[in-house]
């Protein structure tokens, strides 16, 4: 899983039968940007969880994605340890 920001809508007028009423999302993460399918109503801004592979598929095995907002985060806290 990863976590990124939203940062817009992605549109397609043709795919595959499995992508049709999916939202497509825009969404950088650390190092790049990944288009995902927004499974939660995510919007642009938002700071999301991503799941990827077969996690991305989970309750719906037929959709022919790789990458899955799951989640839209309240907060994250970030604490570094020193060593």
């Amino acid at each position: 899983m990863k976590t990124g920001i939203v940062t817009g809508s992605v549109w397609s007028t043709k795919k595959v039968k499995g992508l049709t009423g999916l939202t497509l999302l825009s969404v950088e993460t650390d190092r790049e940007c990944i288009v995902a399918a927004d499974l939660v109503g995510a919007g642009e801004g938002d700071l999301v969880l991503l799941t990827f592979g077969s996690g991305a598929r989970v309750g719906e095995e037929d959709l022919p994605i790789d990458a899955a907002i799951v989640g839209i985060l309240d907060m994250q806290e970030e604490r570094h340890v020193r060593q």
